[in-house]
């Protein structure tokens, strides 16, 4: 089944997307009420990372490594005093380039860090 981008848009909001969200789809252009509605493309610009319950410990992510998609193992020791390491996987990679990833740290000190990867587009 194909729908216009209006009954696109309906059905969007009638999930609770919210205005803001239905404002973005509605800007990719008009409804000439055929064909079907192709998602917006989504390109990794800015990848980040938090870590939670954070006391020190840091991660950067470099675009080249999104891009690269290869698997790889983060110190983000820091200044936390003691070691975490984390790992994302080559299909993880593709996840951060498309939405969020949490991955969980190595235990250190006691404890471990959710570390949560997202792609600013």
């Amino acid at each position: 089944m194909t729908m216009t981008r209006k009954q696109f848009l309906r059905s969007v909001v009638g999930v609770g997307v919210g205005v803001a969200g239905v404002a973005a789809l509605a800007g990719c252009g008009g409804d000439d009420g055929e064909g079907s509605v192709d998602a917006p493309a989504v390109a990794c610009t800015t990848p980040t990372a938090a870590i939670s319950g954070n006391h020190g410990h840091v991660i950067t992510v470099s675009l080249a490594d999104v891009n690269a998609g290869a698997a790889k193992t983060y110190d983000i020791t820091g200044t936390g005093g003691h070691p975490h390491m984390v790992t994302v996987s080559a299909a993880q990679f593709t996840q951060i380039k498309t939405g969020t990833l949490m991955v969980e740290s190595t235990s250190g000190g006691g404890h471990t860090h959710s570390v949560t990867f997202m792609c600013v587009s």
